[in-house]
């Protein structure tokens, strides 16, 4: 029989009792979102709305998102992007797990020195995918044009938060490329690299 979504104790601020809150929301109340699915236009809306509460509250206050995703549209991922270069909060970003097609860009999106990745992580980059045309041979140039775009998007995105010249990306991400977190650090794309899991975690810079 089902048991439904965990609860767990919250105390929230300005209130003497702790109440009652289901294992979802309290992440997000701590400004945790996780992002571990398919990132289309919807899923991306929950990473948005929460990178976006902080700013009509505690600006001081870091928002600290889990990265996760197994692939996605590249229009969903750039708009979790964009929102984390807009809001006031650092983005610290927590990559866990195989951050796969969107999720390097966001990830990396996160405030530079601030980009998290346990010791198992993995990052694959790669040029986003070409959907098959299928109209008239005349748009052919059109449809190629706007396929450019976000491929264009996401190059400057990885020159930018990388490091990495404009000449050398392109190539780096052709074929798809795997890295552990320790050589996505090197690379640029991550920041320190968590050891080990304690009271006092140490930490690669």
């Amino acid at each position: 029989m089902p048991t439904g979504v965990p609860k767990v104790s919250l105390r929230i601020s300005g209130e003497e009792d702790m109440v009652r809150i289901d294992t979802h929301n309290r992440p997000h109340r701590e400004r945790s979102p996780s992002s571990g699915q398919h990132t289309d236009d919807e899923i991306a809306n929950q990473p948005i709305r929460i990178t976006m509460y902080p700013n009509g509250e505690n600006r001081s206050q870091d928002t600290h998102p889990y990265i996760n995703p197994p692939g996605g549209a590249v229009s969903a991922g750039i708009s979790v992007y964009d929102i984390m270069q807009f809001v006031v909060p650092d983005v610290r970003t927590i990559r866990v797990g195989l951050a796969a097609p969107m999720g390097p860009p966001t990830s990396t999106g996160g405030e530079i020195t601030k980009r998290i990745a346990p010791p198992h992580a993995r990052v694959t980059i790669h040029q986003p995918a070409s959907p098959p045309h299928e109209g008239q041979a005349g748009e052919c140039p059109t449809e190629a044009e706007e396929i450019s775009k976000p491929r264009d998007c996401i190059t400057r995105i990885h020159v930018q938060k990388t490091g990495k010249p404009l000449r050398v990306a392109p190539g780096d991400m052709e074929r798809d490329v795997s890295m552990p977190a320790g050589e996505a650090r090197v690379y640029g794309i991550t920041d320190p690299v968590v050891m080990e899991t304690s009271a006092n975690p140490i930490v690669s810079s």
